[in-house]
């Protein structure tokens, strides 16, 4: 049964989990941005806007350090709740 009282709080990994998707988002509006010279027939970005495409990736990367920090706290409150 789980506490209904709780559901609001914030959780270990939650912020980590929702920057992560923030930053995500960034990566891929600066790939939609850096991809549309090829389909528009206009001058491309210079290469520092590509480096900018690599936020995709520091995102998903960030948000599965939330996922994993999340995991580790549910696995050791369930521990604790075990060895009550």
């Amino acid at each position: 049964m789980t506490d209904t009282s709780r559901a609001d709080e914030a959780r270990p990994g939650d912020a980590l989990v929702k920057a992560g998707g923030i930053v995500f988002i960034a990566g891929a509006v600066a790939t939609l941005a850096t991809m549309a010279p090829l389909f528009l027939d206009i001058d491309p970005f210079p290469s520092y806007a590509w480096a900018v495409c690599m936020l995709m990736g520091v995102g998903f990367a960030i948000s599965a350090a939330g996922v994993l920090r999340s995991a580790a706290a549910q696995r050791r409150a369930a521990r604790a709740s075990q060895a009550v």
